[in-house]
């Protein structure tokens, strides 16, 4: 025990005198600590390495850590320590100087925002860490190349080949030298991607036409490097991806104008020379593949799709969606064989050549029996194309494909058609045809096609409803002049029958109360037939139009009922006559109208406009009684003719009797013409809309009331002679009258 304290106090009179003797051995670049409770030693501070007494040396964090400040950043050493700055091209997100552990990181630099950038007549395209510039369409860099940076003093500048689409040997001479610079690249990955970068910015019309030329000679390179070409899948899927590319540059939507600016057969034939340059090229590189693939290369406006299976494992069918758009390959049943070798099918999606293709004349897609002229034929979905290769082994009995409208259609208005770009491999000059397809359903945003053969697919749509639109503002004018002017002839034919005591009979009340009516129904048409705001009086109006047209009808048919009781020499109590006719004249339509609002009250007044439905047939409520009358009167007509030209041609009668006879005849036909021709159009325009029928309803519906006017008033006699005596007295009027 005294041997243990003995120990502890020579500890506690030597430990202090240690320590000291250490701390003060230290480097100037370290630290004295105690580790874990241990004895003291020199320890070099943090950034430094050494023995902590003899040296400390710097630690260089920028050589001994790889990358520690990322690919945007730039290390500095300093003592002991380093920092991180961005590279040109990006900016910190906190200090200039920063440790990439603090949460600092290195943003690229937008240079592109100012828009001053490349300086006029050009465009700024931004990069990680950089940008460049390109001419705008119609101008050229003063550099001669595509590319280019406004430091170096390079500016955009009118480009002299810009109508040189115009010209044969201009284009010519542009076309060959593009092909002679391209002829240096022999290898098709450097040739497309050669391509791919010089269509990058907005071309002009040449250049369009000159790079798809050069797209065909690669084409070309292909066919002949088919059986040697790019054995490793990864070559082949790098060179498709730079076809699909260089072929997106020259259909995108900024490329349309130089497509719009060619001549209508160069455009039909470049576009033409370019998708068949796609399917060639797609299947030679789809060929070298040595094991069964499925590919999908997409660029911002065109997509590829592309399988290959050995022949001997064909697939019973091949789908493939691609941006709302969906095709089925089937091929034909039949007795299996054995053959050897792969098959190749590509599938391809152009989204912006739609105005490209747009139809110069009409390949069938009007309904002419629906139309009376056509409306524009415009192809209202995305390009699908798809091609086998070899045809003979994977034999195609039918493709169905569904594709969805660029704009959604009115599918009792708008005529699609599934259609396909024909063309000649020799020429390359295509056009849209529609033979070998047929529509099986049209939705209002998709349409489903089902055909026979393979090649460039979509919707051309004739809009009927652009055709009736056209018109419309036309129709409205026609019907407020028609409507007004017959209104003020309806009022003076009910002056004239009111009026003059000396023409009263049974006839005039007759027409008196037909021309009441129809002045109501007219009236009433004029006012309120487009005020379908409020469904009850949308409703009430469309029921009193029914009622009054309905009341002109039978006021028709009394005409022809009292004149065929004048032929045949009836007896009648004209009291009792006039009393009876009262209450079919206006007690039938109101029995009939009453009849329909109890059965389909509902139907009374629509979305367009007030009047009856024509849903669930509902609009023959009006059109069966008016056809019904008009089969009456037509029948009682040719009862009254035989009779009046028997009794004339055998018994001679009194010639006044059968003049006035026939003057009745004729006046009463003439209300049958036009009431009976007006709702035969109406009928028509129904059950047919057409241009045609809309024009010839609007005009005999809204003019009937000048019509009857006329074959009434006008034309009558009686009526002159009551006008003369009227205003022979006013001396202004008689100077006229004279």
């Amino acid at each position: 025990m005294k041997l243990v304290l003995l120990t502890a106090w020579l500890s506690s009179l030597i430990g202090p005198s240690s320590h000291s003797d250490i701390c003060a051995s230290c480097h100037q670049l370290a630290t004295c600590k105690s580790l874990n409770g241990s004895n003291y030693g020199c320890f070099c501070k943090h950034g430094y390495t050494g023995d902590g007494t003899t040296f400390c040396n710097d630690d260089d964090e920028c050589q001994n850590v790889t990358n520690i400040c990322g690919d945007r950043g730039q290390c500095s050493n300093t003592a002991g320590s380093y920092y991180c700055t961005c590279i040109s091209g990006y900016a910190s997100t906190g200090q200039a100087n920063f440790q990439p552990n603090d949460g600092t990181e290195c943003t690229d630099i937008d240079e592109c925002k100012s828009g001053q950038a490349c300086g006029p007549n050009s465009h700024c395209h931004n990069t990680n860490g950089s940008f460049y510039c390109t001419c705008q369409r119609d101008y050229i860099p003063t550099s001669g190349t595509k590319h280019f940076h406004p430091g170096r003093g390079v500016r955009c500048k009118d480009d002299p080949q810009k109508h040189c689409h115009d010209k044969i040997g201009c284009m010519e001479q542009a076309v060959n030298k593009t092909l002679e610079y391209m002829s240096n690249l022999t290898e098709p990955q450097s040739l497309l991607k050669e391509i791919a970068k010089q269509t990058s910015g907005e071309l002009n019309s040449v250049e369009v036409i000159a790079y798809v030329e050069a797209l065909s000679r690669s084409a070309s390179t292909l066919a002949a490097a088919e059986k040697d070409y790019a054995v490793k899948p990864s070559a082949i899927n790098s060179t498709l991806s730079k076809l699909v590319k260089a072929v997106n540059n020259l259909v995108e939507k900024d490329e349309l104008v130089a497509w719009s600016r060619m001549k209508e057969d160069r455009r039909d034939h470049t576009i033409t020379k370019l998708l068949h340059v796609v399917e060639e090229s797609a299947l030679s590189l789809a060929s070298n593949y040595k094991t069964p693939v499925e590919l999908e290369i997409k660029a911002t406006e065109m997509e590829l799709k592309l399988f290959t299976f050995e022949a001997r494992q064909p697939k019973a069918k091949l789908s493939a969606t691609m941006g709302g758009a969906h095709i089925d390959l089937t091929p034909k049943l039949g007795p299996a064989e054995k053959k050897n070798g792969s098959v190749s099918v590509v599938i391809v999606r152009y989204d912006s050549i739609s105005d490209i293709l747009k139809p110069s004349s009409d390949p069938g897609v009007t309904d002419y029996t629906r139309y009376a002229e056509t409306g524009e034929i415009t192809v209202n979905s995305k390009v699908i194309a798809a091609a086998i290769k070899p045809a003979d082994v994977y034999q195609l009995d039918h493709v169905t494909l569904t594709l969805r409208h660029n704009e959604p259609i009115d599918v009792n208005a708008d005529v699609t058609t599934c259609a396909f770009w024909e063309y000649n491999k020799d020429s390359l000059q295509g056009h849209w045809s529609t033979h070998g397809c047929k529509t099986i359903h049209t939705s209002s945003n998709a349409t489903t096609c089902s055909c026979n053969h393979l090649t460039h697919f979509a919707i051309l749509m004739s809009s009927g409803r652009a055709n009736l639109v056209a018109h419309r503002t036309i129709l409205t004018r026609i019907t407020q002049l028609g409507m007004i002017i017959s209104l003020i002839c309806l009022f003076m034919c009910i002056f004239t029958f009111w009026f003059f005591s000396e023409i009263q009979s049974t006839r005039t009340t007759i027409h008196k109360n037909l021309c009441c009516s129809l002045f109501m129904a007219e009236f009433i048409f004029l006012v309120g037939i487009n005020m379908n705001t409020h469904k009850l009086f949308c409703s009430v109006i469309a029921g009193l139009l029914h009622y009054f047209f309905l009341a002109a009808f039978a006021w028709m048919c009394i005409e022809g009922i009292h004149l065929y009781l004048i032929v045949v020499g009836v007896i009648y109590n004209k009291g009792f006559l006039h009393r009876n006719f009262y209450i079919f004249g206006y007690g039938s339509p109101a029995v009939v109208v009453a009849i329909s609002a109890t059965l389909g009250s509902k139907y009374y007044g629509t979305d367009k406009a007030c009047w009856l439905s024509t849903e669930n047939h509902f609009i023959w409520s009006f059109i069966g009684p008016a056809c019904l009358i008009i089969l009456v009167n037509l029948l009682a007509f040719g009862v009254i003719m035989f009779k009046v030209y028997r009794h004339t041609a055998v018994k001679k009668p009194e010639i006044s009797h059968y003049e006035n006879i026939r003057s009745c005849a004729r006046g009463a036909f003439a209300l049958l013409f036009v009431l009976g021709a007006t709702w035969t159009f109406g009928v028509l325009h129904i059950l047919h809309e057409t241009t045609l029928t809309a024009y010839l309803f609007t005009i005999t519906n809204t003019f009937q009331g000048m019509f009857i006017f006329i074959f009434l008033c006008v034309l009558s006699r009686k009526i002159q002679e009551e006008y003369y005596r009227m205003f022979k007295n006013v001396p202004c009027c008689f100077e006229c009258l004279r």
